[in-house]
C-alpha cells in the first residue's frame, strides 16, 4: 500500500524482483498481468495505473501499480469465523458472476484462473447486501487466443478446476473456481477437506 505523491490516492504496488528464487515464467505471468490489467475497465477491478522497472541494491526489478480497493477478502471474513446466508452467498455469487461475464466476453476471453476467497475482496455492508465483491490479484491471469506451447499450472489447490493441473484453462474453469469459493463460504470448510468421489 502506497500513496500516488500527485494525486494523494492509496494506490497498491506490486513488485517482482530478479532475486534467488526468480524463475522466467514469473515475469511472463507479471507482465501478462500489467497487459490485461490495461484494457480492462469495470469499477470492480483494480485499474491498471502505471508498470515501469526500476534498479535496486538488491537488482532489477518490475513494478505494477494499481488503484487501492478498500475492502476485506472473504478469506479475511472465512478466517474471522464470519457466516453467510444463503442470501448474502447468491448476492456474492451474482456480483462475482458479472465480474466473470465482463471478462469471459472480451475479444480474447479472459480467464482469471486462481478465483479463491483470498482473491475476492466484500465491500462494507449495505442494508441486506454482504457488499460489493472485487475481483483481484490477476497474477495467474491468461487469455483464451494464448497459446504459446508451454504448459504453465497456476491456480490453488481445491479451486482449481482438474483441466487446470494439465496446464488448460477455459472460462468454464472460473466458474469450478467460484463453485468452490461459495462451497467454502457455506461449509466453512477449504474445498480439499471435503469428502471427495473419485
Amino acid at each position: 500500500l502506497a500513496r500516488d505523491l500527485q494525486t494523494q490516492e492509496l494506490v497498491v504496488i506490486k513488485q517482482l524482483f530478479l532475486g534467488g528464487d526468480f524463475e522466467w515464467q514469473d515475469l511472463k505471468l507479471f507482465e501478462r498481468e500489467a497487459e490485461v490489467l490495461k484494457s480492462l475497465d469495470l469499477p470492480t477491478i483494480p485499474k491498471y495505473l502505471d508498470y515501469f522497472d526500476v534498479d535496486t541494491e538488491s537488482g532489477k526489478g518490475f513494478v505494477l501499480v494499481q488503484t487501492y480497493i478498500e475492502a476485506k477478502s472473504l478469506q479475511h471474513w472465512l478466517d474471522a469465523g464470519r457466516t453467510f446466508s444463503e442470501a448474502e452467498l447468491i448476492a456474492i455469487a451474482t456480483s462475482v458472476l458479472t465480474i466473470l461475464n465482463y471478462l469471459h466476453s472480451r475479444q480474447p476471453a479472459v480467464i482469471h484462473r486462481d478465483i479463491k476467497p483470498s482473491n475476492i475482496l466484500l465491500g462494507d455492508r449495505s442494508g441486506f447486501s454482504p457488499g460489493e465483491a472485487y475481483l483481484v490479484d490477476f497474477g495467474s491471469v491468461k487469455t483464451a487466443a494464448r497459446e504459446d506451447g508451454t504448459i504453465t499450472v497456476v491456480g490453488t489447490y481445491g479451486y482449481m478446476p482438474p483441466e487446470q493441473f494439465g496446464g488448460r484453462a477455459s472460462p468454464a474453469s472460473d466458474l469450478y473456481s467460484l463453485g468452490a469459493t461459495l462451497i467454502a463460504l457455506a461449509t466453512g470448510q477449504h474445498p480439499s477437506d471435503l469428502p471427495q468421489d473419485n
